[in-house]
């Protein structure tokens, strides 16, 4: 059980896992007498392509010096598909023309469910970032792969696309 889901969120009581037909060991709240299944965060993370020529969108942040991929919290009760055109229009100010489910991998440091989605823009030249981007460069795709953030969730996601497309 993850440490910071060993208590109830409803009473604050500490869990003890017990074991639940077909679910295998699950935290149980003795005092509420119910289940608590583990909660994590949901994300989005994008492969942005410009669809004239096919140049792939890696952007830095935060003073890091590594390309990664767009990417954002889905929020309470939004689709993950309008997070990704959310994300990418408040990060980019881009304009998605449609998009793509790739994959999902649960990404543990930060307790995440992570889904990835190739994104298609129309107009790369329209791109206006906002305070979260530090500098974005457009790539062709093997360029892509070589300046990605080596050995990241983004750069396993943006391999397994490139290795499904054969671009």
């Amino acid at each position: 059980m993850r440490e910071d889901q060993s208590y109830c969120p409803a009473c604050g009581a500490r869990l003890v896992e017990r074991p639940l037909e077909r679910e295998g060991l699950v935290p149980y709240c003795e005092r509420c007498a119910a289940f608590r299944f583990p909660q994590y965060n949901v994300a989005v993370s994008m492969i942005v392509r410009d669809e004239r020529s096919g140049r792939i969108l890696l952007i830095q942040q935060y003073g890091r010096p590594s390309y990664i991929l767009v990417a954002g919290y889905v929020g309470r009760g939004e689709r993950a598909e309008d997070a990704v055109v959310r994300e990418i229009r408040e990060e980019t100010g881009l304009s998605t023309v449609r998009i793509r489910f790739n994959r999902t991998k649960f990404f543990e440091p930060s307790n995440t469910l992570m889904i990835n989605f190739t994104a298609y823009v129309a107009n790369a030249d329209a791109i206006r970032v906002n305070e979260e981007i530090d500098r974005y460069e457009w790539f062709g795709p093997e360029a892509a792969r070589r300046n990605i953030k080596p050995n990241s969730l983004a750069a396993e996601f943006l391999n397994a696309y490139l290795d499904d497309t054969r671009e």
